[in-house]
């Protein structure tokens, strides 16, 4: 890789880590062009230059939290050895995830359907799809050994993170107290009871 293209990656890190930064510290209110370039020391010909416009860049931090996510419950399941272990391991996945990267996790639940995100819909549901397709590819084989009950993959998909997502969107709110650790404990068992076949 050439010195330029290094600097350019660089810039490109420089910029989606300080609107992260930007987006925790002030919230989407707060989540503005000006704001992150002054926070990333970056100019705002730069920013352009990389992502086209600030939805542009938005769109990419969100990919990237996104990836980062699903790269870390990929690592869970690949090392689960029954579909009891695997389910499990997911939810487990979800909730240590939030814990342990709340900036991520909040800007991945606040941004989901924001309007900034809208122009690059399609590229985000090309990633997420390619990332679900990989826990699709774990799973199918065990809705066809009859070990998961045989739902239509969306559903599977929604039982799996439908409870620890919303755990997860409450927990950083502050309009909600939620126990994560208590939910650590419990919804794994429960997400698995409902995925197993009659």
């Amino acid at each position: 890789m050439s010195p330029r293209q290094q600097r350019g990656e660089a810039t490109v890190d420089r910029l989606l880590t300080s609107a992260l930064r930007v987006f925790a510290e002030s919230g989407q209110q707060g989540f503005t062009v000006s704001a992150v370039t002054r926070a990333s020391g970056v100019s705002l010909g730069s920013l352009y230059h990389h992502f086209g416009s600030f939805d542009g860049l938005a769109a990419a931090l969100y990919t990237r939290c996104m990836e980062q996510l699903f790269d870390e419950m990929t690592a869970v399941l690949t090392r689960a050895r029954t579909a009891r272990t695997g389910i499990r391991a997911l939810v487990q996945c979800y909730l240590r995830f939030t814990e342990e990267h709340p900036d991520v996790a909040l800007f991945l639940h606040a941004s989901a359907y924001s309007g900034y995100l809208a122009a690059h819909a399609d590229e985000i549901r090309r990633v997420k799809a390619v990332k679900l397709a990989v826990i699709a590819a774990w799973l199918g084989p065990r809705v066809e050994a009859g070990e998961i009950a045989p739902l239509p993959s969306p559903l599977i998909d929604v039982l799996i993170l439908g409870p620890p997502a919303e755990t997860a969107r409450r927990w950083l709110s502050s309009t909600y107290d939620i126990d994560l650790a208590q939910a650590y404990r419990i919804l794994p068992d429960r997400v698995w009871r409902s995925l197993q076949p009659d």
